[in-house]
């Protein structure tokens, strides 16, 4: 038996993959996938960075250690998407949360995060109406050295002003290699004035 675990740790060490799960609950017939948090507050062992801006960040300012009115925990995740400032360029904007930070499919570092049913956040908009176009997980890498194996999504979404929560399904969906765990995008045409939002609790169960 140890001799079969050593060679399973050996195994993963050659491979380049992050298991999410290093331990699964219950038997070989029932595997509990245990929840894998791209964030749960600022300081804890989120597993995906926030580097991932587009098309080039700077109309965007995001505060992962906001402690105002989270939905639960110490912090969450305040977003200013600067409309003026992107009406002057591209007229769209998001954010991918990436493993490890800044990788687009160049280098290893995506997690095999198969048994994950769906991705669970809560959200919610400054005055309310805010609309997001999308929220996804994967789909870094396509045509680079290390491609996500899958890609999933919801919206778009309008947003309360109230805490709601939110799930992308990830049944059917081949999980072995995600480095892209999270992202949003949002544009000017949705929201012609203002948009500022709130993420709270995202992680995959």
């Amino acid at each position: 038996m140890k001799f079969s675990c050593y060679l399973l740790v050996l195994f993963v060490c050659i491979s380049g993959i992050s298991y999410a799960q290093d331990e699964v609950s219950g038997d070989t017939e029932t595997k509990v996938f245990k929840p894998f948090y791209v964030y749960k507050d600022k300081g804890f062992m989120n597993r995906f960075v926030p580097s991932g801006y587009m098309p080039t960040g700077e109309c965007i300012r995001q505060d992962d250690a906001w402690r105002q009115n989270c939905q639960e925990g110490q912090s969450c995740i305040k977003i200013n998407y600067d409309i003026p400032c992107s009406l002057k360029g591209r007229h769209w904007a998001g954010v991918y949360w990436l493993n490890p930070a800044d990788n687009w499919g160049d280098r290893k570092g995506g997690y095999n995060l198969t048994g994950a049913k769906k991705l669970v956040f809560w959200a919610r908009g400054e005055i309310g109406g805010e609309k997001i176009a999308e929220f996804r997980i994967g789909g870094i890498g396509q045509g680079r050295d290390y491609p996500d194996t899958d890609t999933a999504s919801i919206g778009p979404v309008i947003l309360s002003n109230k805490w709601r929560e939110y799930e992308i399904n990830l049944r059917d969906k081949d999980l072995t290699y995600i480095s892209g765990g999270f992202a949003w995008i949002a544009n000017v045409d949705d929201n012609p004035t203002s948009c500022v939002f709130y993420l709270d609790d995202i992680h995959y169960e």
